[in-house]
């Protein structure tokens, strides 16, 4: 239903613990109350989504989360003050009214207020903070449209809030801010150079091959059906296959499909592109994916991580 006119009954659904799929700035969401345990667990089960994978919870304002966690260290109240709403999730102590479930047994939390006003006022109508990953099977394209979520997820949801595409396009930034020096978990839509500025020097750890510390830090992730991998447009021919690329379709080569995240270069547009160009391209019927790299700089290189990730799936 359209996002504008379904926001109460969304919420009541929220309530009665069922799962609502909703827009944000980044990505759409697949939500579920953050403090019902059951309904947690059917965000697992509809994503088919590994249990040791942690959620992020959304809250509606940055007031809420001092009520929600209680006082929180000052580098992370102050990065909340800054980019919330925004596409930034910080890590807080786990308080006590947030199941296990939701962190994946970890005593931390992921957090955030997205910029996004049918979320926002989707999260005060239900009157909980909402638990809410991508809305798409474990492990594939994120959705930046409702289709791609009712095509991902189909009955396993309850309402599907459609808002049309979303503006980023690339899920938040996570860091953790409690300790004496900023660490970014996950590259994401808020880049690096903004918390740089904001606050200094930061440590950039991503990735993990056993239990994530953050949600979508997984080695191997973000990945279509159509097997892809990094490379120029020059590279081997042969199949029917379909390129990926930055600013310019491929001179040479025999592509059976072609998308182009940003013709004038604009790495923001490329970002906002990305994941639907991939819906595209999966949905072509090539048997291969070549996918080319975007300048490794601001959210380029959040671009870049998520590309690494999907390739990483198929090789």
């Amino acid at each position: 239903m359209p996002a504008d006119r379904g926001i109460d009954e969304a919420a009541a659904v929220l309530r009665a613990g069922g799962l609502v799929a909703f827009p944000t700035e980044t990505v759409y969401g697949l939500g579920a109350n953050a403090l019902d345990a059951r309904a947690a667990a059917r965000i697992f089960e509809a994503k088919a989504r590994p249990s040791f994978d942690p959620l992020i919870s959304h809250l509606a304002d940055a007031a809420d989360l001092t009520a929600l966690v209680g006082a929180v260290p000052p580098a992370v109240a102050a990065l909340a003050e800054r980019f919330w709403p925004g596409p930034l999730t910080l890590i807080v102590d786990r308080p006590a009214a947030i199941p296990p479930i939701v962190t994946s047994g970890l005593e931390t939390m992921a957090v955030r207020v997205p910029d996004e006003p049918a979320a926002r006022a989707l999260i005060a109508a239900a009157g909980v903070p909402v638990a809410a990953p991508s809305a798409n099977r474990f492990g594939q394209l994120s959705p930046t449209r409702a289709e791609h979520v009712v095509a991902g997820l189909g009955a396993a949801v309850d309402v599907v809030l459609d808002g049309g595409p979303t503006r980023c396009g690339i899920e938040s930034t996570i860091v953790d801010a409690r300790g004496d020096r900023l660490v970014v978990l996950r590259l994401g839509a808020l880049p690096v150079e903004a918390l740089v500025e904001a606050v200094g020097p930061v440590d950039v750890r991503l990735g993990s091959s056993g239990q994530p510390v953050a949600p979508g830090t997984l080695a191997a992730h973000y990945a279509p059906r159509t097997p892809l991998r990094l490379g120029a447009a020059d590279e081997r021919d042969g199949g029917r296959r379909g390129f990926l690329a930055f600013r310019e379709p491929p001179a040479e080569g025999d592509w059976a499909a072609v998308e182009v995240l940003s013709p004038d270069g604009d790495l923001t547009a490329a970002a906002a592109r990305l994941f639907d160009a991939l819906h595209r391209l999966d949905a072509a019927g090539v048997t291969e994916i070549v996918a080319e790299p975007v300048p490794d700089e601001g959210i380029g290189r959040a671009v870049n991580d998520r590309l690494r990730r999907a390739a990483a799936t198929w090789h």
